[in-house]
């Protein structure tokens, strides 16, 4: 079994690149992308479509020029269109080293760059200067640094203490809590940082272009930059994975629970009119789609006996803690039904007909004629091999635990990983869609692996080699 489990998670290696760079090529080369959207916008700009427009222009070249070639090359270079689609994956994968940055310098100057501020609890104190310049030696052409500086900044404070004595000593309090100032080697030893590098060089009109590269992709735990969002995509999906992953295990469990004991007393009672009666109300409940039923919900039973929006109440923080579990189911109750109902008839159907068809099986007349009792042989014998169609369909349902349903979070108006989803797909944000499609296919290979172990698991007689 162990060895059976290393080499399916070696597998989903190669099963996983394939995925993505499938997915990846097909976004890639999919008409009215980003970058041709860009084009679209600052065309728009210079054809005097409104200040937004010009905005853009401005925000993209540094002033309102025309669409020169020259700035369509940097909108290429801005999307990393100007390196082959291979290249591109193995950048997003973190293999090849990302162009984070890049600057167009005259050959003769010298250009100051800030890296970053240095925090310090509450204080913003430091602001790391570089001095960055391009020289001739040779006739090759190298980055050096002609030096670092730091320069001091007043940190915008609230407390009044605090401020008078900013005010009147700049940097006692800085002094009194650390001693003494670090040095700029220390303080540029704790950065990471890579350097500038040369990319090209255009003689003619003495002009540079640096780039600065770094390794930053899903190896490294990066899945991307939401420009529309304005935030990383793990970010956007950690602030809101827990809300959908709430709702869909609590379904799972809950469907599993009613589930299995009502195909098991479907089967128990086949042709009575209790199995007439749930076959009808599981049908049903099949052929209504859970947003359907969240509508209808809304209308019989929202606003008067249970909230329509939200997952939480507003004032959730300040409620005590057993308010916060009352309140918390109480805006969970409908969602969750309607995350229930997209699996209850077919997982009771399947473990009905599971049981029917074990309870023929000739281990079981075997059973009965050494004298076992009905529930015995019921329960011990023929419920335990009946699960295992249900075991392999896990792997599936944990994809859509973490997937969402965006349809349902639409409907009852809460913020999760499913709507997120739906708006990078309207949006054509490609970042979050790839974001979603790694956590997808990381998700569903491992389930698919726990539904084989629980497959075991329920039945001895299987051993993986």
């Amino acid at each position: 079994m162990f060895e059976y489990t290393i080499r399916r998670l070696l597998l989903m290696i190669p099963t996983g690149l394939g995925i993505t760079f499938m997915v990846f090529f097909i976004l890639q080369i999919a008409p009215d992308g980003p970058f041709e959207r860009a084009v679209k916008q600052i065309k728009q700009a210079n054809m005097g479509q409104g200040e937004s427009g010009a905005s853009l222009t401005t925000s993209v070249t540094g002033d309102s020029s025309e669409l020169t070639p020259e700035l369509l090359e940097k909108l290429r270079m801005q999307y990393g269109l100007d390196k082959p689609i291979v290249v591109r994956y193995l950048i997003w994968l973190g293999i090849f080293p990302k162009e984070s940055k890049s600057k167009i310098i005259p050959l003769d100057k010298s250009f100051r760059e800030s890296i970053d501020a240095l925090k310090f609890n509450e204080y913003k104190e430091y602001l790391l200067q570089k001095y960055v310049k391009v020289v001739k030696s040779n006739d090759q052409y190298m980055v050096i640094e002609t030096g670092a500086g730091l320069e001091f900044e007043i940190p915008e404070l609230t407390n009044p203490e605090l401020i008078e004595n900013f005010n009147h000593k700049k940097y006692s309090l800085f002094k009194e809590n650390y001693k003494e100032l670090p040095s700029n080697e220390n303080i540029i030893k704790t950065w990471y940082h890579s350097n500038w590098n040369i990319k090209s060089v255009d003689e003619d009109k003495q002009v540079i272009t640096l780039v600065k590269k770094q390794f930053k992709g899903i190896l490294q735990g990066y899945l991307g930059y939401s420009e529309k969002k304005g935030k990383n995509v793990s970010s956007l999906i950690s602030e809101r994975l827990h809300i959908s992953a709430f709702f869909g295990i609590i379904g799972f469990f809950l469907t599993y629970i009613v589930c299995i004991p009502l195909g098991i007393w479907k089967a128990i009672k086949n042709g009575s009119k209790f199995d007439i009666a749930t076959s009808g109300l599981v049908f049903f409940a099949y052929s209504i789609p859970g947003y359907i039923l969240g509508i209808l919900l809304l209308v019989y039973f929202g606003g008067d006996y249970f909230p329509i929006h939200g997952w939480r109440s507003p004032n959730f923080d300040e409620l005590s803690f057993f308010n916060k579990i009352k309140d918390q189911l109480h805006h969970a109750f409908l969602p969750i039904l309607c995350y229930m109902i997209g699996s209850f008839a077919w997982m009771t159907v399947l473990m009905k007909n599971s049981l029917l068809e074990n309870l023929s099986q000739d281990y079981v007349r075997t059973a009965f004629a050494k004298g076992l009792t009905e529930k015995r042989v019921i329960f011990y014998h023929a419920v335990r091999n009946s699960l295992i169609p249900l075991a392999t369909g896990i792997g599936g349902i944990i994809g859509i635990i973490f997937a969402g349903s965006f349809l349902i979070e639409k409907t009852f108006g809460i913020d999760g990983i499913g709507l997120l989803g739906y708006y990078a797909l309207i949006d054509r944000d490609y970042d979050i869609m790839m974001g979603f499609l790694v956590i997808g296919v990381v998700t569903r290979l491992l389930g698919n692996l726990i539904s084989d172990l629980t497959y075991a698991l329920i039945d001895p007689r299987i051993r993986f080699k």
